[in-house]
């Protein structure tokens, strides 16, 4: 049970991990060179299931961390 539960939990980091980097790629090049001016924008479309995706992941990957650590 403890070996199934460490196995989902190096997943889950992985995907997390795939995702918050794939999402600092959107961020462009424009914010870098300071294109970007601080203006409120809404997030649409793949940026926002991007971070929707990275809360729910980091949310499940500290659950599941705890579980183990409860478990073990």
């Amino acid at each position: 049970m403890e070996a199934v539960l460490m196995i989902a939990t190096i997943i889950i980091a992985i995907t997390l991990i795939g995702v918050v980097l794939v999402q600092g790629a959107n961020s462009g090049l424009g914010s870098a060179f300071g294109g970007d001016s601080g203006i409120y924008r809404t997030r649409r479309g793949v940026e926002k299931t991007l971070f929707t995706m990275t809360i729910t992941l980091s949310v499940i990957f500290l659950l599941m961390s705890l579980i183990t650590v409860a478990v073990g």
